[in-house]
């Protein structure tokens, strides 16, 4: 009635085996993984036919070649850098309205009004036998009509306020004029895009001291400096198209 010891070695032998496959088959199912190889997960995934790769797009084939891929990722790219530039443009950071000056001011001012209406200030009312100046609907469409020629008045009153805002920060006792005058005139030119005799100063810059009542200018080489007890007339222009 007893076994022969190689029975009961190969007995062992298929014992310990199927120990073996039986962990091997734990470990498989607890990675997610079929007997296959193939991950469960994965299976499920193509089954109801989605993608985790949001960029790569739902159903893309997968036989799609490198070429087309680089293609369409090229586009989404491009895509993006337009959405960003329609936003706005770097650290100005106003996307509907206009941009920020700098200071110094340098940005002309068509690119702060991009919708190229420019700020119509102050407006005053007509009084008494005058107000049918602003009731005449004659009157309104003749404004209309002027509205190109009175826009570019406004583009040019603005460059002068911006202009005068900066000068009364750096206009102090002991500055030279012709440095004052050059600086003045300089950032006019930038902010209203000088453009020969189109667009730019509408004369020289006067900076008329104490007794001299105004015109006067200082020519290339002046020493006259600005002094603390000093009364200083300052007179400058700006003009697009003549009108300014």
């Amino acid at each position: 009635g007893l076994r022969h010891p190689a029975t009961a070695t190969a007995t062992a032998m298929v014992t310990s085996v199927n120990e073996v496959e039986a962990k091997l088959d734990a470990t498989k199912l607890a990675e997610g993984v079929n007997g296959n190889g193939v991950d469960k997960a994965a299976e499920q995934r193509e089954k109801e036919g989605g993608s985790d790769d949001s960029d790569e797009g739902e159903g893309a084939p997968d036989t799609e070649t490198s070429e087309a891929k680089k293609k369409r990722n090229k586009k989404k790219r491009d895509a993006k850098k337009k959405k960003a530039a329609a936003g706005g443009e770097g650290a100005a950071g106003k996307r509907d309205g206009p941009l920020e000056q700098t200071n110094p001011p340098s940005v002309p001012l068509h690119l702060l009004f991009r919708d190229g209406k420019f700020p119509a200030g102050e407006l005053q009312s007509y009084k008494d036998d005058n107000l049918w100046r602003e009731t005449s609907a004659e009157k309104r469409e003749q404004e209309r009509l002027q509205f190109d020629t009175i826009n570019e008045v406004r583009q040019a009153a603005e460059v002068h306020r911006q202009v005068r805002k900066y000068m009364k920060t750096i206009i102090k006792p002991g500055i030279p004029l012709i440095d004052m005058c050059e600086t003045l005139e300089s950032t006019v030119r930038k902010l209203i895009d000088e453009r020969g005799l189109d667009a730019g100063i509408a004369f020289p810059t006067g900076c008329s001291l104490n007794y001299v009542a105004a015109h006067w200018t200082p020519n290339a080489g002046d020493k006259t400096v600005l002094q603390y007890d000093d009364v200083m007339k300052i007179d400058f222009g700006t003009q697009i198209g003549g009108g300014g």
